[in-house]
């Protein structure tokens, strides 16, 4: 299954899981009226492609005013991202996501193995 940063938010959000606020868009237009709507005074406009790596590929950037956002946007969406998830082909990016600029203190990444034979979750047993 393959979602983007954006809908695992929408999820996260659903059950109560804290998350920042933001807004997926398809047009640089969007992109300005989302930050508008966020109210900033930081955001960051995020690539939304299948692939990790995003940051280091050039798809993730901090905007410091709206019109920052508004030439960011106009770089990201269309670019080709090639990133260590990609083939050289890279992939078209097509949507962003802006959202509120946070002081992150820590970092968590969620991963979950599916068995497809027994069409579960695999548990490793962390402790």
């Amino acid at each position: 299954m393959n979602i983007h940063e954006y809908q695992a938010k929408e999820i996260f959000a659903k059950y109560g899981v804290p998350t920042p606020k933001g807004i997926m868009v398809e047009s640089v237009e969007a992109a300005v009226e989302a930050a508008k709507e966020l109210g900033g005074p930081v955001w960051v406009v995020k690539a939304q492609i299948h692939a990790g790596g995003r940051g280091l590929g050039g798809g993730v950037k901090l905007a410091k005013s709206i019109e920052e956002v508004r030439e960011l946007a106009d770089e990201i969406l269309g670019m080709t991202l090639v990133t260590h998830q990609t083939d050289d082909a890279g992939k078209l990016v097509r949507k962003l996501y802006i959202e509120d600029g946070a002081d992150i203190k820590d970092e968590f990444y969620l991963s979950v193995v599916l068995d497809r034979k027994l069409e579960m979750p695999l548990n490793y047993g962390f402790y």
